[in-house]
């Protein structure tokens, strides 16, 4: 299986704005109930929620554990990189993601889109 995405040449010095959009959230309670300690605070994102990146800064609002996760698939579709892992998504220039927390993942659709980066 080959990991590398292709990059179109023409796309790769013209950075292009990724929407990233919450999918799904998942929570595993009998996982949290047995091994997490408790916690006041977990996850403020919403199923349908939308941010947009802008290069490598994290959108506002994006946790850091997600943002580390999605940002190396952020910037290979902000340069042009698509079909990653050779034919895995329907639409060559998204990729579809979840955050590393194995009590709550989120899903993520990554989205490149036509607009420039600032």
């Amino acid at each position: 299986m080959k990991i590398t995405p292709s990059v179109r040449r023409e796309t790769y010095e013209h950075m292009k704005k990724v929407r990233i959009t919450v999918m799904k959230k998942v929570c595993h309670q009998d996982l949290i109930d047995k091994y997490e300690n408790p916690l006041e605070h977990a996850c403020d994102v919403e199923e349908g929620q939308v941010f947009i990146a802008d290069g490598w800064k994290r959108p506002e609002g994006l946790c850091e554990s997600a943002w580390e996760t999605l940002s190396p698939f952020v910037m290979g579709l902000a340069h042009g990189a698509e079909d990653f892992y050779e034919g895995w998504m329907k639409n060559k220039r998204s990729a579809m993601l979840s955050c590393n927390d194995g009590f709550r993942p989120v899903s993520f659709l990554l989205e490149t889109l036509d607009e420039e980066a600032d």
